[in-house]
């Protein structure tokens, strides 16, 4: 600036804010964005119709293999010992030799039959648990061919069963005119297996009234816990050939533990509040004695078990049937209490 020249203010005018535009990002060239992946969940089915997530557990492979290990070394042992006898056998005596190779060969012919039973027990078992998980991803995903699916596998499972023949009849006329999920699952489960949870309700209140009769008269411990794991067994049994299943030993084993896994999800396996107050609210404790009392609770916690063991061998989740419950079989009980002589 000169010399003699006054300074000069100058407004600066700010130029009008541009219209803002929206910059669009092609979706191949976004960065990946991070997802979480929640675990696998089992859905288990409770006796009170809950759907209960359990988390499924890791299995180490060091106990498979230690099983199979001394498994191993002890069919290498009882061969070998046969192996010897059986040489023993024909030096001392020819006769007595072939003896024992015929009893050898009674015996892998029976053994054969009893893994193949055992193969056909486990197959038939999964093949239910397939139909019941099927149907439980065709509920949730409102898939409509799967549930066809699941119907029509269904109806196959039991094309044996003369008693369902118009059950299955029905199922197949209104089969176009079915659109819906719950409807197309639920015809099925009234047509086919209403009669068979009769079947099975029957059988528990039965068995529960049992435990409750010989537990209650019954003198020792001892005889209350040996009837009560014989009736179990026997209930567990009778629940998987009412569905369809027919379980041998390892089949059996793997039922067992999955109803009382289940037990143990639904909070069945204690004597706690909710039984107490189930029992208590019917007057058992007012009229009846202390031993009589104490059956009663085993005839409910075996009736627990029971509708654990129903969820496990039901080819069907709970839809349009109403699912049995506890209190179902607690009124039978009170009856048969009622009818003891007391103490």
């Amino acid at each position: 600036m000169t010399s003699g020249q006054k300074p000069r203010a100058f407004r600066i005018t700010p130029e009008p804010a541009a219209e803002p535009s929206v910059i669009t990002t092609p979706l191949a060239a976004r960065p990946p964005q991070a997802r979480i992946v929640d675990e696998p969940f089992e859905i288990v089915d409770a006796a009170d119709g809950v759907a209960v997530p359990v988390a499924p557990r890791s299995r180490s492979p060091w106990g498979t293999l230690f099983l199979s290990a001394v498994g191993g070394l002890v069919s290498l042992g009882v061969g070998l010992s046969v192996e010897r006898m059986i040489a023993d056998l024909f030096q001392a005596a020819p006769w007595l030799g072939w003896v024992a190779l015929a009893l050898l060969g009674l015996a892998a012919l029976a053994l054969l039959a009893i893994v193949v039973r055992e193969l056909a027990g486990l197959r038939r078992e999964r093949k239910i648990e397939r139909l019941r998980q099927s149907a439980l991803d065709a509920l949730a995903t409102r898939d409509h061919t799967g549930a066809q699916a699941v119907v029509q596998a269904l109806s196959t499972f039991y094309a044996d069963r003369d008693t369902l023949s118009a059950g299955r009849a029905r199922i197949d006329a209104a089969a176009d005119a079915i659109l819906d999920v719950d409807d197309r699952i639920g015809l099925a489960e009234h047509e086919l297996l209403a009669g068979l949870d009769r079947q099975a309700r029957n059988a528990i209140a039965t068995t529960a009234k049992q435990v409750s009769a010989v537990t209650a008269l019954s003198p020792r411990a001892i005889v209350d816990v040996a009837f009560v794991v014989f009736a179990a067994v026997r209930l567990l049994r009778r629940i998987a050939a009412i569905y369809g299943g027919r379980p041998g030993f390892l089949g059996f084993l793997r039922l067992g533990r999955a109803a009382l896994a289940h037990l143990t999800v639904t909070g069945g396996m204690a004597v706690g509040e909710s039984v107490m107050q189930q029992v208590l609210g019917l007057g058992i404790a007012a009229r009846v004695s202390a031993k009589l009392g104490e059956g009663v609770l085993n005839g409910l916690m075996t009736a627990r078990f029971g509708l654990a063991a129903l969820n496990v061998c039901r080819p069907l989740p709970f839809v349009r049937e109403a699912p049995p419950r506890l209190a179902d079989v607690a009124g039978e009980l009170l009856r048969s209490a009622e009818a003891e002589p007391k103490s």
